[in-house]
């Protein structure tokens, strides 16, 4: 997958970092950027498999949805539905145990909107994105394993 690939490590517990990423309507609260998460149809478990998301973007606020795949306790994929802001997206996170008890997260994404952006902003705002989903899941994540 092209985009943007980073990691970045945690002392809560995968099952802990999974859970937080697994919490769309908590994303509001804590993902920069993100104004509004309505999950649109859910699995089994209770997991959302489909949501609409509105974030502020560095031109205007973006509306997109997104269908889910899960990997308990290790991975979290998802790809856009097309649509009037998102032509293609794709990511996922990936949470790997480390013998201290704490997790390794690796977050990739790769989004192509349906406005021109040139490639290098595209880029930069995939970068920040990215940088600022982790420092948030990370926060948060610890802020729930102390509890």
């Amino acid at each position: 997958m092209e985009g943007t690939v980073r990691t970045s490590e945690t002392s809560a517990a995968p099952d802990v970092v999974f859970a937080v990423a697994a919490d769309l309507n908590a994303y509001p609260e804590w993902a920069t950027g993100v104004a509004a998460v309505e999950v649109l149809d859910t699995d089994d478990a209770g997991r959302a498999q489909r949501a609409r998301f509105e974030v502020d973007g560095f031109i205007k606020r973006i509306s997109y949805e997104l269908v889910y795949e899960y990997d308990h306790p290790h991975r979290i994929a998802w790809r856009a539905v097309p649509g009037d802001d998102i032509k293609d997206m794709e990511g996922y996170y990936e949470f790997r145990a480390r013998e201290d008890g704490g997790t390794d997260i690796v977050y990739a994404l790769r989004v192509e909107t349906a406005f021109a952006v040139p490639g290098f902003l595209r880029r930069q705002a995939e970068k920040q994105i990215v940088q600022a989903a982790l420092r948030g899941l990370r926060r948060r994540a610890e802020e729930q394993g102390a509890r």
